[in-house]
């Protein structure tokens, strides 16, 4: 051990290969080049590793590398790949560094870019829209870590009084690009535009009702519902077989519209809905009655397209409009396709006894509070189902009607 010294290792320019002891050498390239390499033997098997280049490692800091490879040898590691790890995990946080740098506005875009995918032109354009106007002005040169509470209230504090819906979908947009940051280890801790428990405390209370208020959508009654039904049975468009899948399952008009078959397990009797196209962004299944199994069975399946209801236009889906246009054809002008969810309230709420959390679950309205969601982690799919086959008995045709 330390045959070489500082000044020989820096007046060497003979090439070759000069012994410290130890396994450390000196290896003098013709160019004048010096390196260090450590030479040892492991499983049987002789490796050399490169220390570095003289003058940037000096002998002193050499023969430390050396004595920590040693050690990690001594503990049954292999120095290379311990190495390769290190650096992995240091290009990793460099990678980390990097993307924690992006900006609000960018990651909004991102976000827009992954999901859009099944959303219609116009919304992709509204979503990115209200950001442009009310949000990338005050956040959008953020990084998501830079982004508490008092950013998001900024945000939303001039619009809030005025504009409640706007900016209550604002805030949830907010919200949802946040949480993809989040995702990413883009940023820590809680969302800072989370509504319960947190932003409910700070904005008015009554705006944000307001804001949150339902529409009213003109429906059918409920006692009306099966003659619809039975005239929708003797149209087979796709825009009919739409027609009864919403009815029959409650769903809102855009997750039919966008209905895939890889959601539906027929087997299972369930339609399997992810987060992104859920309104609330909280994955949802909803059961299907036997009628509803036999009514995709027979919807025409098309190889070329992952949709049940295929169209030409940019979404790849059938219009927004083909069920309303359908029913203005059969003189129904007055109800809308969204109104349908109503009817079937309307008729749970009057004619079964099953409990209001369930009914609303029904329909993908989680009403518990934070608190009562945490201990009460239930989505009712069976209750669900019962109820769901009783809508089916009440608004299916007595004579196509076939129950378990």
């Amino acid at each position: 051990m330390g045959k070489l010294n500082p000044k020989q290792v820096e007046n060497l320019t003979e090439p070759g290969t000069y012994e410290d002891g130890g396994g450390l050498r000196l290896v003098v390239k013709a160019t004048g080049r010096k390196s260090w390499i450590l030479r040892f033997q492991l499983a049987g098997r002789r490796r050399e590793m490169g220390l570095g280049s003289f003058p940037e490692v000096t002998l002193k800091k050499a023969r430390q590398d050396a004595s920590n490879k040693r050690n990690q040898l001594s503990d049954g590691i292999d120095p290379l790949a311990a190495r390769d790890l290190e650096r992995a995990a240091q290009r990793e946080a460099q990678r980390t560094s990097e993307a924690k740098q992006l900006k609000f506005e960018t990651l909004a875009k991102e976000y827009c870019e992954a999901h859009g995918a099944t959303w219609s032109d116009k919304w992709r354009r509204g979503w990115l829209r209200k950001l442009e106007l009310y949000a990338f002005d005050v956040i959008g040169k953020l990084s998501a870590e830079e982004i508490g509470t008092p950013q998001v209230i900024k945000v939303l504090q001039p619009i809030w009084a005025t504009k409640t819906r706007t900016a209550d979908e604002l805030r949830g947009q907010i919200e949802q690009v946040l949480d993809a940051a989040k995702a990413r280890n883009l940023r820590e801790g809680e969302n800072p535009a989370r509504w319960r428990g947190h932003l409910d405390n700070l904005l008015s209370r009554t705006e944000k009702k307001k804001a949150r208020k339902r529409e009213h959508f003109e429906a059918l009654r409920w006692q009306d519902v099966p003659v619809l039904m039975a005239s929708l049975g003797a149209n087979r468009t796709p825009a009919s077989l739409a027609a009864q899948l919403l009815i029959m399952t409650g769903a809102r008009a855009h997750m039919v519209q966008f209905a895939r078959w890889d959601e539906f397990d027929l087997e299972a009797c369930t339609w399997s809905l992810p987060a992104e196209r859920m309104k609330m962004r909280v994955a949802f299944v909803i059961p299907l009655a036997d009628e509803v199994v036999t009514l995709v069975k027979n919807i025409p399946r098309d190889e070329r397209s992952a949709f049940l209801f295929p169209g030409q236009g940019k979404s790849g889906v059938m219009h927004a409009n083909a069920i309303r246009t359908l029913l203005h054809a059969m003189d129904y002008k007055h109800i809308t396709r969204h109104g349908f969810r109503s009817s079937f309230r309307d008729w749970a709420g009057e004619c079964t006894h099953y409990p209001r959390e369930v009914c609303e679950m029904a329909l993908a309205h989680d009403e518990r509070d934070q608190t009562e969601g945490a201990y009460s982690r239930s989505d009712f799919l069976d209750k669900r189902r019962l109820l769901m086959n009783d809508w089916i008995t009440f608004i299916t045709p007595p004579t196509t009607a076939t129950r378990r």
